[in-house]
């Protein structure tokens, strides 16, 4: 539970995955459950960093504001759902998670 925020940077909540889910106990990305589209996220504290770089073992998530994760492209090219992209880690290649479509999101559309 958060009682307050945080010193520095924000913490979300109620955000999801698609294809994969989190385990909370080992604090890493897991293979989702049978028949379980998709699983909540604990909440997250986001925190401004300068010159930050992904971990290249993580799993770097795209987040997308909808599961339709279509939008139309903005003038840098990117998606207007897409959100950023969060290191996930992971006991498995990233690319596992690429080939998944492992995704998270801000809300379900179902």
């Amino acid at each position: 539970d958060v009682n307050h925020g945080p010193e520095d940077g924000v913490f979300v909540d109620g955000m999801f995955l698609e294809g994969a889910r989190w385990d909370r106990k080992l604090k890493k990305l897991r293979p989702g459950h049978p028949g379980q589209l998709l699983s909540s996220v604990p909440i997250i504290h986001f925190r401004p960093r300068e010159d930050y770089t992904l971990p290249p073992e993580d799993y770097h998530c795209p987040l997308y504001k909808t599961n339709e994760r279509a939008g139309v492209l903005s003038t840098t090219g990117q998606s207007t759902n897409f959100i950023l992209t969060v290191a996930l880690p992971t006991d498995v290649k990233p690319k596992v998670w690429v080939l998944q479509g492992t995704a998270m999101v801000t809300m379900a559309n179902t």
